[in-house]
């Protein structure tokens, strides 16, 4: 599975630094170098002090799909991925060490990485996710060109596949008394999103706010485009900065 690494400009002369870690995800259609040739990535990091890993999602919506068994984009995330990055470059090997964050499929995906796992992230930030698409029912809510993929990732409608990947079950069902074990989220939607992702993206910070789980939410003038997207990875990045550990140098004998 290939990857992108975005290392921060001083990597190669602090030998003696820990960095913290944002696995940035791509959208459906897309591909892991998304984000480095189709945004200014690049140009944005530059003022950060993390390293950025761009993963290959494929078109599976980051979920152990229902209908094939060797599609399992979630378990190669969290169980592959992040150890991976962290034997091959110097990383801080803790939860405030780790944010994961993308766009529409992606972002679904990060916001769902960060419910599921909380030990592994301390931060999760969407751009234009599809927040719903887990609870989408196949045969009246699916775009046409949509359709393949979900049914294929997520299974029938009442499968199990859909129910534990569906992000709004996911928070109202997290036990109240480990709320605060869950990472800072924070997303954003354009308000001329064709794909009908503003009303859910709505419904998740009022469910947030309901359970009183920290978040912010954002929706501005933008569409389904790398436009928007370019602009709004520099607010990802820049919540990311704030809510993971910055660089530790470690003791050198």
């Amino acid at each position: 599975m290939p990857y992108n690494v975005l290392l921060p400009s001083d990597y190669a002369a602090s030998k003696d630094k820990l960095y913290p870690v944002l696995y940035l995800l791509h959208g459906l259609y897309g591909k892991h170098d998304d984000w480095l040739v189709r945004s200014r990535l690049v140009e944005h990091a530059s003022a950060h002090h993390f390293i950025i890993v761009t993963p290959e999602g494929g078109n599976g919506w980051y979920t152990d799909g229902a209908s094939d068994p060797s599609e399992k984009y979630e378990s190669y995330i969290v169980r592959e991925l992040v150890p991976e990055v962290e034997r091959r470059f110097r990383t801080l090997r803790a939860r405030e060490g780790r944010g994961v964050a993308g766009l529409s499929m992606g972002g679904y995906g990060a916001l769902k990485f960060g419910v599921k796992y909380p030990e592994l992230f301390a931060f999760a930030g969407s751009t234009s996710g599809a927040v719903s698409v887990a609870s989408w029912r196949s045969e009246t809510d699916l775009p046409e060109r949509l359709r393949p993929f979900i049914v294929r990732t997520f299974g029938p409608a009442d499968g199990a596949t859909k129910k534990s990947n569906d992000l709004f079950l996911l928070l109202r069902s997290f036990p109240a008394e480990r709320l605060p074990a869950l990472p800072f989220f924070y997303f954003d939607c354009g308000t001329e999103d064709p794909l009908e992702l503003l009303a859910p993206n709505r419904a998740l910070a009022d469910l947030l706010a309901e359970r009183k789980i920290a978040h912010e939410y954002r929706q501005l003038p933008g569409d389904h485009s790398w436009p928007y997207w370019d602009r709004q990875v520099q607010e990802i990045l820049r919540v990311a900065a704030r809510k993971l550990s910055p660089p530790v140098a470690v003791a050198t004998k």
